[in-house]
């Protein structure tokens, strides 16, 4: 089966608002996906954050999820939409909030209690899970779940679409962009 192109991705994602502005871009990638992503991501000049903090941001840096801000066209962006885009490796979001503020939004969702009160980490980048999760919020969980953010980009489960999430009306509104001819 045929990969999307490069520039399909790139247009799709940093397809213009409605006001014809080029949206800012993020990725939140899961390091624990591919060995090649926390060493991409250090070695790029693209603003990005772990989302642990302190010791478990240090103990787990090369399985840790992280904040990435991507800039269309540069090395890393072309490198994770070439490699990483079908592969699970993260979700993509549009934001005008500034990093910082993204970065304690998403920080809030990392851990879930079971009906017992046990700690989970819920790992929402995983598209695989953000695809399933968003679906079933209410207008108050969708509410608290984009924040700043004005929608989401999920790839498919083979990666030939793209799915972006966004709210309408207080309710969740999905939209598919094929990729593959």
């Amino acid at each position: 089966m045929p990969d999307p192109s490069l520039n399909s991705l790139t247009d799709q994602l940093w397809k213009p608002t409605d006001q014809g502005k080029e949206p800012r871009i993020y990725a939140i990638l899961d390091a624990a996906r591919d060995e090649q992503i926390f060493p991409a991501i250090q070695k790029s000049d693209n603003e990005f954050v772990c989302l642990y903090r302190g010791d478990q941001a240090i103990d787990l840096a090369d399985v840790a999820p992280y904040l990435v801000k991507l800039e269309r066209g540069d090395a890393f962006t072309n490198w994770l939409l070439t490699h990483g885009w079908g592969n699970s490796w993260g979700i993509f979001l549009a934001s005008d909030a500034p990093f910082n503020e993204l970065r304690q939004h998403f920080r809030t969702f990392l851990m879930v209690y079971d009906d017992k009160g046990k700690p989970l980490y819920f790992r929402y980048y995983d598209p695989r899970v953000l695809s399933v999760y968003l679906p079933t919020c209410n207008e108050s969980e969708l509410e608290t779940v984009f924040g700043p953010v004005s929608h989401f980009i999920l790839e498919d489960d083979n990666g030939n679409a793209m799915i972006r999430y966004s709210r309408l009306s207080g309710q969740l509104a999905q939209n598919a962009v094929r990729l593959i001819a």
